[in-house]
């Protein structure tokens, strides 16, 4: 009798944090990563799976901060190195820590982005904005700052997934 009645009890504290849950506001718009210190902040909305590093194919005469080729759940996706990307330091060996960060299938492009840490998710209501600094790239358009202090930097995928410069993966 008393395994029936605690287990009544479970169900309904279960049932009342899923009612919850579907009432509260999805406020998480952002996935926050971090690139050689850098924080960045990637739409979730273009944002796909997270990966452990898994085994690369390199691909000869490519860009340095582009890794190789992963299989990540049966299809191929490039594998880039933001940080490498961003100028930020020299391309790396996939780590432990580290994660790759698919973009969205919607955006048309099976790539993955390499991050050295995830942070979490960030929602509007967490962030700032600053003032706009010249000379950004456009897959770079706004800096966030947090209650903590911390300066994000946002990063449009779509925008990145059709940079020329992202697209140029053959060694000149």
């Amino acid at each position: 009798m008393a395994n029936k009645q605690a287990l009544r009890e479970l169900q309904q504290r279960l049932a009342q944090r899923m009612q919850a849950a579907r009432e509260q506001s999805q406020s998480a718009n952002w996935l926050a990563v971090e690139c050689a210190g850098l924080g960045l902040l990637l739409p979730l909305r273009q944002s796909g799976e997270i990966f452990t590093p898994v085994a690369l194919q390199p691909v000869p005469y490519t860009q340095p901060w582009m890794l190789g080729v992963a299989n990540l759940r049966g299809g191929l996706h490039t594998v880039v190195d933001l940080a490498a990307f961003l100028g930020l330091r020299a391309a790396s060996v996939p780590g432990a820590a580290q994660r790759l960060v698919s973009l969205n299938t919607e955006l048309g492009v099976n790539c993955a982005l390499l991050v050295d840490q995830l942070l979490g998710l960030r929602g509007d209501e967490q962030l700032q904005p600053e003032p706009e600094q010249p000379g950004h790239p456009d897959f770079a358009p706004a800096r966030m700052r947090d209650a903590q202090g911390r300066r994000w930097q946002v990063l449009d995928l779509e925008a990145l997934s059709q940079h020329p410069q992202f697209l140029r993966i053959v060694l000149n």
